[in-house]
């Protein structure tokens, strides 16, 4: 068993906290855009765009992520608390927000540039992974999101939480949505095997939507929310939704002459 009680501030100078949090937005963002410009180190044109495009990705990852939190999983709370609306380095992001969010942004981008969307996005799903990696690590050291009470040998105590033993749902997420899923959507980017643009983004909204859904058995529903349809966390309805969103674009661009 392990004990968390690690400081969810990594960084302070004087009344300034920078939080692990944060830092992992930013370093997921930089190492992600560092990844893409590897990709498209031949593709000169690309490369240009997409340097372009990250000022728009991290907007849509931002406004997405926050907005998507808001009005999905705590808007009662946020009607009462309009300020704290703006205050994302306290945490409290959905992933699916910022994806919407990013793929808004990406296809204004691509609509005023006059190229294929799925070209940019396919870069984004390739190198997303490595940011969701970040942030779960994060979510773990800020004990937040975390696991269901276990009593399995890895367990972990929370302490800033409760004393109770629980899954660290948290790696469990880093490891699959993670690394798992990077090493799956590259392999099969380096391997040709998914050569039309939107193949290789619809195999990340399967995989993903895949893993989060059975992972989130093992997470505490949000307390604001508990159980929904079928004794399901929101979390995972809306992970249904984007995995039959995701199976469907695959279909469509396989069949694309």
């Amino acid at each position: 068993m392990f004990i968390n009680n690690i400081d969810p501030v990594a960084i302070q100078i004087f009344s300034l906290e920078i939080k692990w949090y944060s830092l992992s937005y930013i370093f997921g963002i930089i190492f992600g855009w560092l990844y893409c410009k590897k990709i498209l180190a031949n593709e000169q044109k690309l490369l240009t765009l997409f340097d372009d495009l990250i000022t728009y990705i991290i907007i849509g990852v931002i406004f997405g992520g926050r907005l998507g939190y808001v009005i999905i999983y705590n808007l009662e709370y946020y009607l009462e608390n309009l300020l704290e609306i703006f205050m994302i380095w306290n945490g409290g992001m959905s992933f699916h927000g910022g994806m919407v969010g990013v793929l808004i942004a990406v296809i204004i981008f691509s609509k005023k540039h006059k190229i294929d969307s799925y070209i940019f996005l396919d870069l984004i799903s390739l190198s997303a992974p490595i940011g969701i990696f970040l942030g779960r690590v994060a979510n773990f050291i800020n004990s937040e999101l975390y696991g269901r009470e276990t009593d399995v040998a890895w367990s972990v105590k929370f302490i800033m939480v409760d004393n109770i033993s629980r899954h660290p749902s948290q790696i469990y997420e880093a490891i699959f949505e993670g690394l798992v899923l990077f090493i799956l959507l590259n392999y099969f980017y380096k391997k040709n095997i998914f050569v039309k643009p939107g193949l290789v983004s619809s195999m990340f909204l399967i995989f993903y939507s895949l893993f989060r859904f059975f992972l989130e058995f093992f997470r505490v529903p949000d307390p604001q929310l508990g159980f929904l349809v079928f004794q399901l966390t929101l979390g995972q309805i809306i992970s249904v939704i984007f995995l039959i969103f995701g199976i469907y674009l695959f279909f469509i661009k396989k069949n694309e002459i």
